[in-house]
C-alpha cells in the first residue's frame, strides 16, 4: 500500500483531500495527513481570535473522516528526502512514497533585535490564544503596538478598536500611505477609518529595535503595553532547513508541476511554496487543485501536461471591524460594508463545504 503523506493540515492539503476523496484515489494508496492539531484551522480569522471577537471553535474545522485517510499528530522535526521519511521530536518516524509539504510560514522579524523575544503573534492558533490573553488581560487606558500594516495588521487593528474600545491602538506603517500595495482610493478610505475610530497610525516607520514594552521607531523609543508583530512571514523552519533551491524569500523552488526538480514525488504546497503571488488562501487551494490533478495523472500512468493552467485568483478581501471592510476583486476597489459581507459569506460557505 502506497503512502501519500500531507504535511500540514491548512488550506492547501484540505483542498487536496476533498479532491482526491471519495472517489480520485486508487485503491493501493492511503492518505495520512499530520499536523500538529487534531482539527483544521481558519488561518485568515486568527486576528479576530486575537482581538477577542470570536471564540475559539469559531476557526476550528474537523479533518475529513474516510476509511483511506488517516490522521496523526506530532511535532515535525524534519523531513529526510534521501530516506523518504519525516522524522519528529515526540514520536517515531513516518515513511512515505509521495509527500506534499505545507507546512505554513512563520513570523520574519527582519533581525531586529528583541522582537523576537518581546512581540506578541498571530501566526499560529496557539501563538493567537496567547496574544488573546496578554490583550484580553489589559487594564483600561493601555497601548497596543502592532508592527505592520499588512493585511493582518490592518484586520487586528480594526478588530481590536471594536473589542476594546478603551485601548490606545498604534499602527505602524513603513509606507507613505497604508495599504501601499493597493490603489489609492482604497488606502485612503482605510487610513480615513482608523483615523475616524481613534487608531494612531505612524507611516514611514522603521522598527530598529524592540525591548520589553518599548517599540523603538527610528531610534525613537515608544511605549506600549503590548506589541504585536505582523511585519512579515518565512516559511517554517522544517522547510528552511531543507537542503533544496530556494528563492530569495526562503521559498522552494519548484517544477511547472509543483514538485522538487530532483524529485518527482515530493511536492510543496501553499506559504513555503516559490509562486509568482504572494502567499494566500486561495493560492494555496489553487495550487492544491493542479497538484491532485498531476497525482491522479501520475498514478493512471498517463503523461503530464507540459505546463499547467495560470492561477485564476478572484482578489482581496479584508475587514475594517465587523460592519465595514475594503478589497480588490477583478482589479476593481471595493470599499464599505459590500466586501465586508462577502468575506463573511466566504467564510461561511468554506466552513459549511469543509465541516
Amino acid at each position: 500500500m502506497q503512502n501519500l503523506v500531507l504535511l500540514g493540515g491548512g488550506y492547501g492539503n484540505m483542498r487536496i483531500i476533498h479532491r482526491l476523496l471519495p472517489n480520485q484515489l486508487p485503491d493501493d494508496v492511503m492518505i495520512t495527513l499530520i499536523d500538529q492539531n487534531p482539527y483544521h484551522c481558519l488561518k485568515t480569522e486568527y486576528y479576530a481570535l486575537a482581538a477577542g471577537t470570536i471564540s475559539d471553535q469559531h476557526i476550528r474545522v474537523s479533518f475529513p473522516a474516510h476509511p483511506k485517510l488517516k490522521v496523526e499528530y506530532g511535532h515535525v522535526s524534519s523531513v529526510n528526502l534521501q530516506q523518504k521519511m519525516i522524522l519528529f521530536n515526540d514520536r517515531e518516524p513516518i515513511s512515505y512514497e509521495d509527500i506534499v509539504i505545507g507546512l505554513g510560514c512563520e513570523d520574519k522579524y527582519h533581525n531586529v533585535p528583541g522582537a523576537p523575544e518581546h512581540t506578541c503573534s498571530i501566526q499560529t492558533i496557539d501563538q493567537s490564544r496567547m496574544t488573546y490573553q496578554t490583550l484580553n488581560n489589559l487594564n483600561a487606558k493601555s497601548t497596543v503596538a502592532i508592527v505592520g500594516a499588512g493585511l493582518s495588521g490592518v484586520e487586528l487593528a480594526s478588530e481590536l478598536r471594536e473589542s476594546r474600545q478603551d485601548l490606545n491602538i498604534i499602527l505602524f506603517d513603513r509606507g507613505e500611505l497604508i495599504l501601499s500595495s493597493f490603489p489609492k482610493r482604497l488606502s485612503r478610505y482605510v487610513q480615513n477609518w482608523f483615523e475616524e475610530h481613534g487608531v494612531n497610525i505612524i507611516n514611514r516607520a522603521n522598527i530598529t529595535k524592540v525591548e520589553e514594552n518599548i517599540v523603538y521607531n527610528h531610534d525613537d523609543p515608544i511605549r506600549a503595553d503590548a506589541i504585536v508583530w505582523t511585519a512579515g512571514i518565512q516559511p517554517n523552519q522544517v522547510v528552511r532547513d531543507l537542503n533544496v533551491e530556494k528563492d530569495a524569500q526562503g521559498r522552494v523552488i519548484l517544477t511547472p508541476h509543483h514538485h522538487l526538480p530532483e524529485d518527482e514525488h515530493v511536492y510543496v504546497v501553499g506559504d513555503c511554496a516559490s509562486l509568482p503571488h504572494a502567499p494566500s488562501a486561495q493560492l494555496a487551494e489553487a495550487q492544491a487543485e493542479q497538484i491532485a490533478q498531476i497525482l491522479e495523472l501520475r498514478w493512471k500512468g498517463e503523461a503530464l501536461p507540459e505546463t499547467m493552467p495560470k492561477f485564476k485568483l478572484k482578489g482581496v478581501l479584508g475587514s475594517l471591524g465587523k460592519k465595514a471592510g475594503f478589497g480588490l476583486v477583478a482589479e476593481r476597489p471595493l470599499i464599505g460594508r459590500v466586501p465586508r459581507l462577502l468575506k463573511s459569506g466566504l467564510l461561511w460557505m468554506y466552513k459549511h463545504h469543509n465541516g
